[in-house]
């Protein structure tokens, strides 16, 4: 069984027992309930949503509350100028537990 959730504009592929980085989360809350699916797949079959499946919930625990992902190192160069900047950047992310996908008997 799988979904696919919309969280703040991203969209993830989940499976129970998943462990994935989301974008930060501002409060320290122990569960986390995703009510957006887009799409669950299940025994019974595909169920798509238009625009969401009403009758599914994916809920999730925090495992960390910060995580900082890779690091994107850009670099600016002019030539002839004896010019060069070189920065970087760590996206930072909340880690969760994907731990249930629900469908009601109705959906």
């Amino acid at each position: 069984m799988y979904a696919i959730i919309r969280d703040r504009g991203r969209q993830y592929t989940v499976r129970e027992g998943d462990t994935i980085d989301i974008d930060l989360i501002s409060d320290d809350q122990k569960s986390i309930n995703f009510d957006e699916i887009l799409l669950v797949s299940s025994d019974k079959g595909v169920q798509i949503g238009r625009p969401t499946v009403g009758q599914a919930k994916v809920s999730a625990t925090l495992v960390k509350a910060e995580v900082q992902g890779p690091k994107i190192e850009v670099m600016k160069f002019r030539r002839r100028k004896d010019s060069q900047v070189k920065t970087g950047h760590r996206q930072r992310y909340t880690r969760i537990k994907i731990d249930k996908i629900e469908i009601a008997a109705g959906g």
